[in-house]
């Protein structure tokens, strides 16, 4: 078939004003796109962490166990669980903005010490908080005390007359656990037990989980945490 410079023309014309439509609608749609790709990690965020602390939540921290679990490589780890000791008569003396700026403080310290050991950090409820990281023997006690002294540090919050200085200290338990393990059934189980071990002794210290060692036969002094609440309510873990 012969074809004219007509034609070609005519179907050149054709085809770059299609492309030329295309682009367009591409650059129409592009902060469509930017837009939803925005708010979609920012609902991923929104449900993986903590919105007073910016932690991780427990969502958040079983989504990273659950990665490291999938990636087969099977490693040590260590899980901590931190309760902060004087954290209700903070709150109850200076009012609930007190009891944040404790919070989102103590949140601080807490993550850059989990970072500082390659781990993640996380607020669990409440005044509780945890760390996973990958175990390190000869660093664990070294850990253990700069978590118990760096918690104790003073911090200064908001009360009702002005900036006012207060402390608190952290009971912290600490088990051993295997990567592969389910997170709350083992390693923060067992640093739950271990916990409860620190609060009995009076606080302000790190209690290392033994093989055998049982929740201590009394009922914590606030009564049913959160957590323990929604288990009752569910039958179950949540």
């Amino acid at each position: 078939m012969f074809t004219t410079p007509v034609v070609i023309a005519t179907l050149v014309a054709a085809t770059l004003g299609a492309a030329t439509g295309f682009l367009i609608s591409r650059r129409a749609t592009r902060p469509i796109i930017a837009q939803l790709r925005d708010e979609l990690a920012d609902a991923v965020w929104q449900l993986t962490h903590d919105p007073l602390t910016g932690l991780h939540n427990r969502t958040g921290l079983r989504a990273i166990n659950t990665a490291t679990a999938a990636s087969g490589q099977h490693r040590q780890m260590i899980a901590v669980l931190i309760d902060l000791d004087l954290f209700k008569q903070v709150n109850d003396a200076y009012g609930h903005d007190a009891g944040d700026d404790l919070l989102k403080a103590t949140a601080t310290r807490i993550g850059q010490l989990a970072a500082l050991y390659g781990g993640h950090a996380a607020r669990l409820s409440g005044d509780e908080f945890t760390i996973i990281a990958p175990l390190d023997t000869d660093r664990l006690d070294q850990m253990a005390l700069l978590l118990t002294s760096v918690i104790a540090e003073p911090i200064e919050v908001r009360a009702d007359d002005g900036p006012i200085t207060v402390k608190t200290t952290a009971s912290i338990g600490l088990a051993v656990g295997s990567s592969t393990d389910l997170l709350e059934g083992v390693a923060l189980h067992y640093a739950d037990i271990a916990m409860y071990h620190a609060k009995q002794q009076g606080g302000d210290r790190y209690v290392f989980h033994r093989p055998g060692m049982a929740m201590p036969g009394y009922r914590p002094r606030r009564g049913p945490r959160l957590r323990d609440r929604r288990r009752t309510q569910t039958g179950g873990g949540e």
